[in-house]
């Protein structure tokens, strides 16, 4: 089945087509207005209906909601609510989440029968006159076992997480993470910088060997142009006298 979210306006009845209903998930029908404790309408045949949220329509009794085997989630604030909390267990009898602030609950008694609505985890009471009375915490958590949370804090003070800023959280841990992940790129960068600096020293020292081998192969060639000179002047030399002894003896047969 698709997933279904309808939000309406300020109107007093709206309708859906059957096949419709049976797809619908979420409903908000925050500021319509209830006719006598009724929303025309809403219906038993929501069968998928897991959020409801009717704030600020009038009502002053729950007694007229449809039967939501499946319902999770029922906000209620902003009405004029004084009692007939029974018919909860029976109509929503899988709620987990209830928000009642804003209506007027006055004494422990009046929210006693949600005893009967065991998956009741978080229950919100702001802005009741209840709120008011000595201890009022502790008595409803003894009154009410199964609560975790109620007005959006534990038996110890610790606020009840929420869905959305936990998403956002875990976005900036993610962040985080990838930052912390680029730092650590970066110095894994830095430390490999030596090492870089040490083949270019490397690098520097090889082409100053290259010269000293450049620069002493031009010595040992001049050195061995300066020795075939003398060589070849030697050579010069002795062919002369070789040519005066030769002229000599030549003048002495003569004589």
């Amino acid at each position: 089945q698709a997933y279904c979210s309808y939000r309406f306006g300020v109107k007093s009845n709206f309708t859906f087509p059957i096949p419709l209903v049976l797809q619908v998930k979420e409903l908000v029908l925050d500021n319509c207005r209830s006719n006598e404790g009724k929303i025309e309408g809403l219906t038993d045949e929501f069968e998928e209906l897991e959020f409801l949220s009717t704030i600020n329509v009038g009502l002053t009794s729950v007694s007229n909601l449809p039967k939501l085997n499946k319902l999770k989630k029922l906000e209620l604030s902003d009405n004029r609510i004084s009692g007939g909390l029974e018919v909860l267990a029976e109509k929503c009898p899988n709620l987990t989440h209830l928000n009642l602030s804003g209506n007027k609950i006055k004494d422990l008694s009046t929210i006693e029968p949600l005893k009967k609505l065991e998956t009741l985890k978080s229950l919100d009471l702001f802005n009741c006159e209840v709120t008011n009375l000595n201890d009022y915490r502790d008595n409803v958590f003894k009154l009410l076992p199964q609560l975790t949370y109620l007005d959006g804090y534990d038996k110890d003070d610790k606020e009840a997480p929420d869905s959305d800023a936990e998403a956002y959280v875990e976005g900036l841990d993610d962040d985080d993470d990838s930052d912390e992940v680029d730092e650590e790129d970066d110095e894994d960068e830095d430390e490999d910088a030596p090492p870089r600096k040490e083949e270019d020293d490397d690098d520097e020292e090889g082409e100053e060997e290259d010269e000293e081998d450049l620069s002493g192969e031009e010595e040992e060639e001049e050195l061995d142009g300066k020795d075939s000179d003398e060589d070849n002047e030697e050579e010069e030399r002795g062919l002369k006298r070789k040519r005066d002894l030769d002229e000599e003896a030549e003048e002495e047969e003569d004589d």
